[in-house]
């Protein structure tokens, strides 16, 4: 009976899965979007996200905490400088899963997981769309066109 075993193996043995969710964490906050299979993808952000929340205060506990996890000082640095100031005020969900479609070799679904506060795309507010006109309704063409001579008229 497999009772409380809930998280992913992933086809790993248990040293193999932690040395690839480490190096794909490391890869995530140096890279802040990286390509993946789906199932890697929800399996990296079970184990990225209290990685992401320990940064938020930065003392030598949390530092040597991070540091066992990922392995790489260079990925602690930029984790605890640059990813620690975007994500502070943010209270958790710092991880966000883009679906791209089916790997061709093999049909895996793939995506993207990328850090929420470095999308710029996603962050920009989209401009007021303007209303659609469409050509079944009379009443909508008719109105422009009663507008137009007043226009004109003001402009004389």
């Amino acid at each position: 009976m497999r009772h409380n075993k809930k998280f992913n193996h992933l086809g790993r043995t248990s040293s193999h899965r932690a040395a690839m969710l480490s190096n794909m964490a490391c890869s995530l906050i140096m890279h802040k979007r990286i390509a993946t299979t789906l199932a890697k993808a929800k399996a990296l952000r079970v184990y990225v996200e209290p990685i992401l929340t320990r940064s938020k205060e930065d003392n030598t506990s949390n530092r040597r905490l991070v540091f066992a996890l990922l392995k790489q000082k260079e990925a602690v640095k930029e984790l605890f400088g640059v990813v620690a100031d975007k994500i502070g005020n943010r209270p958790g969900g710092y991880t966000r899963i883009l679906r791209t479609g089916f790997r061709l070799g093999d049909a895996a679904e793939m995506c993207i997981i990328e850090l929420v506060d470095f999308n710029e795309n996603m962050l920009k507010e989209s401009a007021p769309k303007k209303a659609k006109r469409t050509r079944r309704s009379s009443k909508k063409t008719a109105e422009p066109a009663a507008e137009a001579p007043a226009v004109e008229a003001a402009a004389e």
